[in-house]
């Protein structure tokens, strides 16, 4: 049987959770693949993964690889869907079942009459389970409902909306055509997930459902405060994947909705770098070294791209200020916006 969609589950050391995130998939029933990439697990993880293989010939997949970081996991998965669109699920969270129905309900029905889009988008949900609140992401106010439409519809986001890998399904071929490969070992790598993509994505269809439960609220994730101050070092990296994937130059050569959007998008990742490298008194001399290293890549790589980036950000409103103040600055800017959409 041919399938819709292949979703992949990158699990890593996830015995204790990974199983309500597969049976939230199993009910989409067969026109689904599920791909379980066993990314090199310490605990019961693997045994967990084979055993749904052997219980679901032919929708599930077991894949077993040396530990190689979310973005291995991922780039696993799209090298052996074969389902039309694709879908990361993280091993911590799930899939809500009416909104998951409507969602197969209607790529199937496009996918009969031969309006297979390179893009479904739909909202996701931080799931903050530890106080029992729920926020959803609604695109609603950007974007038509219920029809296929183009960059061209899309309208202006506000500097605290984007688009995240929870709220996409991209053809499996756009994936491939694009050529993305994430980094290994390295947090964060959904950023470059949501944005290299783009510029190969001609049309799209939004469903305002609210499909994606993002766990929120382990102390081990890695949008927990703690963590973004540990890891800078990774979300370097992840800047310096995106800033080399489009120049100045080509970004301005696509359409100006795509082109305000891949803007958008990048500042807020620039910002979100700047407060990882700045937003802790640890290491107050290494950050300092990652910042000049970044800043100085950044210019040397595209130096129209830079400026365009750092002076339409929020960062270019502290850039100039004193490093400790910048810091505070930063982070109290983060800690607000986390009040207010309930992460970390």
């Amino acid at each position: 049987m041919e399938k819709l969609i292949t979703f992949c589950i990158p699990c890593y050391n996830s015995e204790n959770y990974m199983e309500n995130c597969v049976e939230s998939l199993l009910l989409a029933g067969d026109q689904v693949e599920i791909i379980i990439v066993d990314d090199g697990s310490t605990d019961g993880t693997a045994d967990i993964a084979d055993r749904y293989e052997q219980k679901y010939p032919g929708v599930i997949k077991a894949i077993h690889q040396p530990n190689k970081g979310h973005g291995g996991a991922v780039n696993a998965g799209i090298a052996n869907a074969t389902g039309l669109y694709y879908k990361v699920v993280d091993s911590d969270d799930f899939l809500e079942k009416n909104a998951l129905r409507k969602l197969m309900d209607k790529v199937s029905e496009n996918h009969k009459n031969n309006k297979d889009v390179d893009l479904y988008i739909t909202n996701y949900v931080y799931n903050h389970t530890y106080d029992n609140i729920c926020r959803s992401v609604s695109y609603s106010s950007v974007m038509p409902e219920d029809k296929e439409f183009t960059f061209a519809d899309v309208k202006k986001f506000k500097l605290s909306k984007v688009m995240l890998m929870h709220s996409l399904l991209y053809k499996t071929e756009v994936l491939r055509e694009c050529g993305m490969k994430l980094p290994e070992h390295t947090f964060y790598v959904d950023n470059i997930y949501a944005y290299v993509p783009l510029p190969y994505v001609k049309s799209m269809y939004y469903l305002n459902v609210d499909l994606y439960f993002y766990f929120i609220g382990r102390e081990d994730q890695s949008v927990n405060i703690k963590n973004f101050v540990k890891r800078y070092e990774q979300q370097n990296r992840v800047m310096k994947v995106m800033y080399n994937s489009y120049s100045y130059k080509e970004i301005m050569k696509m359409n100006k909705n795509l082109r305000r959007y891949m803007f958008h998008d990048l500042s807020i990742i620039y910002i979100n770098t700047m407060l990882f490298m700045i937003g802790s008194k640890e290491n107050k001399k290494e950050r300092k070294i990652c910042c000049a290293e970044l800043e100085k890549g950044f210019k040397k790589s595209d130096i129209k791209l830079f400026r365009k980036i750092r002076y339409r950000s929020y960062f270019a409103l502290v850039s100039t200020q004193p490093w400790e103040l910048k810091r505070v600055s930063l982070l109290v800017g983060y800690k607000t916006v986390c009040k207010l959409v309930k992460v970390g």
